[in-house]
């Protein structure tokens, strides 16, 4: 019996007045990831700032300065799951204005803190607020572009990604410079502000209209064992030591609870997540290239700021503006992303963006202490160029395998594994740097009264402080705590390009290669024929 075109596609049909401002919810959508993607880019060039004594920062240690930006990665790795649930079930929009007013509530609080403990709690509001914000905006992506049109707006989508990274840590450099460090977290406000008018009154809502019986139980397990598992590798990279007992019982006992979360959806008749999407390989292996390229670059991101500002010498916004190469990349080349893919195919593409940010992270073995500007603006360049071709083709892979019902879920699914790989890298990755860099500056301390030599050989940042104390005594130390650094950052560059290979491997052997011309992919087949079952019905 022959299908009328009509039927095939009316179920999963846009609303023509939806369809048709469709820009202007991307517009709106890119708007409100660029507030949580600025805020985490300028915290990155603010730590040397906020590491200072009062009235200029307010004195946080190195541990302090991770567990800023580690308080907010363990609340939004740990709900972030269960918002993109929220998000089905209860409508999108709803969850999206949710989350970006509690953001913008935590920013203000952030911005007065008197101490890093206050701090600490903020920006773990923060993170809860902008775990509603990430799945949310995706979600309604897919729910207002049709098929053939999602892959240019998810490109567009992720390149937006890349102006957060390039306005971030300028807008933070030039307030910096002008105003106290609590400025970096009071101008989300307004931009809040502004997103929230926006959403109202242009981003429709959107929900799954079948959502079934609710999984509490498994909705529970995620989150324990989500926030076991982040909080597990967060201390682990906070101490340096991944056999210390408080680091590894989390890090097992999550495990533990994933699996049985694992197991539970698997024989759940309402799962709130369903496993067997695992079992596609093209969803797996983009799941574990989106983690293991966010795992080797936020180790990496995390310590160059160290090395533009404490080792070269740079303010905050000569920081900032080094970043520039790297956003452009990725504005420029993620919007057009699916061109090449069509071309190529997503396995090609994927497998030589994930070689060229490996390449990127091999380079940083070259930098010294004189490595000319170009030099590093080519290095960011490549880094966002292979960045631009792996971020878009597997954000495709993930959300066109889920049914548009479950928008929500499945970008949960997509930014939690990005989450947990950046998670992991900052941690792994700063532990190798912090162990290094003790070792290589250990021989130097001999000199130093034994009750301050511990805390100069935790962080550059303590050994360049207690050098300035001895003044032109300490010019030496200072000398030895470039070189440590160094040694350090080269080491940790290494391991970042090791993991970025392993992940241009995962990309080749399972992402699918080429389409066929005329031939519908795997995911438009499956959905074709799901069509085509409910008109037979």
């Amino acid at each position: 019996m022959s299908i009328p075109s009509g039927a095939r596609t009316a179920p999963h049909q846009v609303p023509e007045a939806i369809h048709r401002r469709r820009w202007a919810i991307l517009v709106v959508l890119m708007f409100s990831l660029l507030i949580v993607v600025l805020d985490n880019s300028i915290l990155n060039v603010a730590v040397k700032t906020i590491a200072s004594p009062a009235p200029t920062g307010i004195g946080a240690t190195q541990s302090e300065l991770e567990w800023a930006i580690n308080s907010y990665t363990l609340v939004f790795a740990g709900i972030l799951f269960t918002a993109g649930l929220l998000g089905d079930r209860l409508g999108r929009k709803k969850v999206l204005l949710f989350g970006i007013f509690l953001f913008g509530v935590g920013s203000a609080l952030a911005a007065m803190s008197e101490s890093p403990g206050e701090l600490i709690t903020w920006r773990a509001v923060m993170g809860f607020g902008a775990a509603f914000v990430m799945p949310a905006t995706l979600a309604v992506l897919m729910n207002v572009f049709e098929r053939d049109e999602q892959p240019k707006a998810i490109g567009i989508w992720a390149g937006s990604v890349g102006l957060g990274i390039a306005i971030g840590p300028i807008t933070g450099g030039l307030l910096l410079e002008h105003f106290w460090w609590g400025s970096i977290f009071l101008v989300n406000v307004p931009v809040v502000v502004i997103a929230l008018i926006a959403m109202a009154l242009l981003v429709p809502d959107s929900k799954d209209p079948k959502p079934g019986r609710l999984d509490p139980f498994g909705v529970l397990l995620s989150i324990v064992g989500l926030v076991l598992l982040v909080y597990g590798i967060i201390r682990g990279g906070e101490l340096g030591d991944f056999t210390d007992a408080t680091v590894f019982l989390p890090v097992v006992g999550g495990l533990a609870v994933l699996a049985g979360f694992v197991l539970h959806e698997r024989r759940s008749s309402h799962p709130a997540l369903d496993v067997s999407y695992f079992k596609k390989p093209a969803f797996s292996a983009a799941v574990a290239a989106i983690a293991l390229v966010f795992f080797a670059l936020m180790g990496v991101t995390f310590f160059s700021a160290f090395y533009m500002q404490s080792v070269r010498g740079w303010s905050a916004l000569q920081a900032g503006l080094l970043i520039l190469p790297l956003a452009a990349a990725q504005m420029i080349f993620a919007p057009r992303a699916r061109l090449v893919v069509d071309r190529f195919g997503a396995r090609a593409v994927c497998a030589v963006g994930m070689l060229l940010v490996a390449l990127g992270l091999a380079a940083f073995t070259l930098f010294d202490a004189d490595t000319p500007i170009w030099v590093m603006c080519v290095v960011f360049f490549v880094q966002g160029l292979g960045m631009a071709h792996v971020m878009p083709p597997v954000t495709v892979a993930v959300m066109q395998t889920l049914p548009r019902e479950k928008a929500g879920s499945g970008s949960a699914v997509n930014n939690t594994f990005r989450q947990v790989g950046g998670a992991l890298g900052i941690a792994v990755l700063g532990s190798v740097l912090s162990t290094v860099y003790r070792n290589g500056i250990e021989g130097h301390l001999g000199a130093l009264p034994a009750g301050i030599r511990k805390v100069a050989g935790e962080s550059i940042e303590a050994t360049l402080g207690i050098a300035d104390g001895l003044g032109p005594a300490g010019a030496p130390l200072v000398t030895a705590a470039h070189d440590a650094f160094l040694d350090a950052m080269h080491v940790t560059a290494i391991a970042s390009a090791a993991i970025a290979l392993v992940g241009a491997l995962v990309v080749a052997l399972f992402l699918p290669g080429r389409t066929p011309a005329g031939r519908p992919s795997v995911p438009a087949r499956e959905e074709e024929a799901s069509v085509r079952a409910d008109a037979g019905r």
